[in-house]
């Protein structure tokens, strides 16, 4: 069952990096249902199920204070209109789908280095791409996609040990 949740969440995670790539919109359904399938997965691997709840809530609120922050950096600082302007729909359901899906000190580790890879991966390519936005849910998916998929063939340490 874990193995065909992980690759359930394999094709979704390509299927959003695809689309973020090719239109800079993605369908909003694939952000649901990557949040259910990586919170199924992250579930099935629980002992105690208020650990889960409590993991899902502290991710939850570490993404809100995220985002408040750039939304009042944005809106104060550079007087900018925040949603589809600064930041996109699809990157703030990304961020919390990712949030439902692993313990907290694994989720704050991914998270971190998908944006670092985020950054990277944009200054290399930017230069080749005819927009010029940062297709940051793609490029964390890609991010998310690799590690799953070497989480499929390396089992310890798990992603899913807190």
């Amino acid at each position: 069952m874990i193995l065909v949740l992980t690759l359930s969440a394999l094709l979704i995670l390509f299927c959003i990096a695809f689309q973020d790539f090719k239109e800079r919109k993605v369908y909003w359904f694939l952000f649901p249902s990557l949040g259910l399938n990586l919170s199924v997965l992250y579930f099935s691997t629980v002992p105690v199920v208020e650990i889960f709840w409590l993991n899902i809530l502290l991710n939850s609120l570490i993404i809100s204070l995220v985002l408040l922050s750039i939304f009042l950096v944005t809106k104060i600082l550079f007087k900018k209109p925040f949603l589809d302007y600064s930041f996109g729909l699809g990157d703030l359901l990304f961020f919390y789908a990712m949030a439902l899906g692993f313990p907290t000190i694994t989720f704050i580790v991914l998270f971190a280095n998908a944006l670092l890879f985020a950054f990277i991966v944009f200054l290399v390519l930017k230069k080749y791409q005819k927009i010029k936005t940062v297709p940051l849910a793609g490029l964390m998916s890609i991010f998310l996609f690799l590690v799953l998929s070497i989480s499929i063939f390396i089992q310890e340490p798990s992603l899913y040990t807190y």
